[in-house]
């Protein structure tokens, strides 16, 4: 199989690593910077990777990019009837929403989407729970994801804090995977009232540092999220119904306070906030790709976070539909 990776900044090396894990063979990389290139300077490189994609012909392309990216080169994947593994966020504007899903659907190649912590243990494990239990519509939850991000981080890369190359702040980037995870666990709400503010940034970034919203209609649950804070914290998530309680943390969930600890595998990890879940995704979407069993990431899956947060930026207080 001929791989294909776009992008290799820290996401790119850690798609890198895992696929030379996995013992798949990159094909070909592409970057425009020729420091990041002249890592991998035993594998054909290019600074244009429609020019890759029509030389090589790859059997698979990795998007690995800055978000604003993202739709063209899955599109041009697509387009080509090439297979795709993109990092989230799939797309940051509705109209390239539609364009990817229209492509998907006429495309002979596979789309899958990154949201990889669907497949960290704990995360598994509370799904078979919830699916396992006859009352799961009676679960609500909350979900807090407090973390740091400072203007150097901002400063390291020209397209971030920008509405038109980041897609907005906090949501779409350091909590995406989170909200994601609600959904998967408790359903697709239809409804969301929300708002975003900037408190630690002003004049850094034109995006929000911090999120806070409710959903509603489908499934019932709370969030926050902000990158104001002084440290990293762990990510929370908590569903409860009467008489359960259900704690998820990054390496052991606490069902009605008794705790089931689970091993987290770091050594393929380039932050921790990654979590463990990249080699399965890929194992699982390359097995795809060879059996002809569809992936269950694919874009129509991916899209729906991707609502959720437009929703969540057009909320401004107000309860308002997602669109579906």
């Amino acid at each position: 199989m001929k791989v294909a990776v776009i992008g290799l900044g820290v996401i790119g090396t850690h798609h890198m690593n895992v696929l030379k894990k996995l013992n798949i063979d990159v094909c070909a990389v592409c970057d425009i910077e020729d420091s990041k290139l002249e890592k991998y300077h035993n594998i054909p490189h290019y600074v244009d990777y429609k020019r890759m994609i029509r030389e090589v012909k790859p059997d698979c392309v990795h998007v690995c990019t800055p978000h604003y990216l993202h739709a063209p080169m899955v599109l041009e994947a697509l387009n080509a009837d090439i297979n795709v593994l993109c990092e989230k966020p799939l797309a940051i504007r509705q109209e390239e929403l539609n364009m990817i899903l229209e492509a998907e659907e006429r495309s002979k190649g596979i789309l899958g989407v990154c949201h990889q912590n669907r497949y960290n243990k704990t995360n598994l494990y509370v799904k078979s729970l919830i699916e396992n239990d006859e009352n799961r519509d009676k679960f609500t939850g909350s979900a807090c994801v407090v973390w740091n991000r400072d203007e150097a981080y901002y400063r390291s890369g020209e397209w971030r804090g920008k509405w038109e190359t980041e897609g907005g702040g906090v949501l779409i980037n350091q909590a995406l995977h989170t909200l994601d995870l609600m959904q998967w666990l408790l359903g697709e709400p239809g409804q969301v009232t929300a708002t975003t503010a900037n408190f630690s940034l002003k004049g850094v970034i034109e995006v929000e540092d911090t999120a806070v919203a409710f959903f509603t209609d489908g499934s019932d649950f709370s969030f926050f999220a902000s990158n104001a804070s002084r440290d990293n914290m762990s990510v929370e998530i908590t569903l409860k119904k009467p008489g359960t309680e259900i704690k998820i943390m990054s390496d052991w969930v606490a069902v009605n306070g008794k705790t089931v600890n689970f091993d987290v595998i770091n050594e393929y990890n380039v932050k921790d906030c990654y979590g463990s879940g990249h080699q399965g995704l890929m194992e699982d979407f390359y097995d795809c790709i060879q059996t002809g069993r569809p992936f269950s990431i694919n874009g129509k899956e991916a899209a729906k976070v991707i609502r959720m947060i437009l929703a969540t930026y057009a909320s401004n207080g107000n309860k308002i539909d997602i669109k579906r």
